[in-house]
């Protein structure tokens, strides 16, 4: 199951860490590096509700508690733990796309949906469209391109889009901006011509 949500999620934009096990998901899940946290009940070496109890601890990333165990004790206790949500198994692959949209709408401040032509991206619940489409962008790809949109008709600087998307400063010869540019305009088929190249200094997005 953990694998076929990873796979639809991923469908539509989402960049998903897949882990085994309550320690591992306490660990990864305490570090801050991730938007959201989903957690089953029961896990080997620690339960869920053991590695929600570690993660806020420490921090304050979203989290859904998806198990089994759907009787009110339980949702009560997962929710009084510091989850966000709890959802009952069985659970369609839809509808948990749709409760994972609805925490990170809202625990993200940032609720704006910008458009340019056909393109839709909001940054909030992480979605990106072309012509009512699904993108099915990276991270990193999302990263970029809600960059270009937030700044429509401006040109964005390579070292720009390199600090803030990728996390690391411009190295010379470096083409990864460039192969992630070229896999969105991929993603994008006839839209593709909305991202311009300015050569030499970076990338910028048309208004229509």
């Amino acid at each position: 199951m953990a694998a076929l949500l990873r796979e639809y999620l991923e469908e539509h934009g989402f960049d998903v860490t897949l882990v085994e096990d309550g320690e591992t998901a306490a660990n990864v899940g305490a570090l801050g590096e991730h938007d959201l946290v989903v957690l089953d009940v029961l896990l080997p070496r620690r339960d869920g509700l053991a590695a929600l109890r570690e993660i806020r601890r420490s921090s304050h990333v979203p989290v859904i508690i998806l198990s089994g165990r759907g009787e009110e004790t339980d949702r009560v206790l997962g929710l009084e733990l510091g989850a966000d949500d709890y959802v009952a198994k069985p659970c369609t692959p839809r509808e948990f796309l749709a409760r994972v949209r609805a925490v990170l709408r809202r625990v993200t401040p940032e609720a704006e949906v910008y458009r340019a032509g056909a393109l839709v991206v909001s940054p909030a619940g992480r979605v990106a469209e072309w012509r009512g489409r699904p993108l099915g962008l990276t991270l990193t790809e999302f990263k970029l391109l809600a960059l270009l949109v937030r700044n429509i008709g401006r040109v964005v600087s390579k070292k720009r889009l390199s600090e803030l998307a990728l996390g690391r400063p411009l190295a010379p010869f470096d083409r990864a901006i460039d192969a992630h540019m070229s896999a969105i305009r991929h993603k994008l088929g006839d839209g593709a011509t909305l991202i311009h190249t300015v050569r030499g200094v970076g990338y910028q997005l048309a208004r229509e």
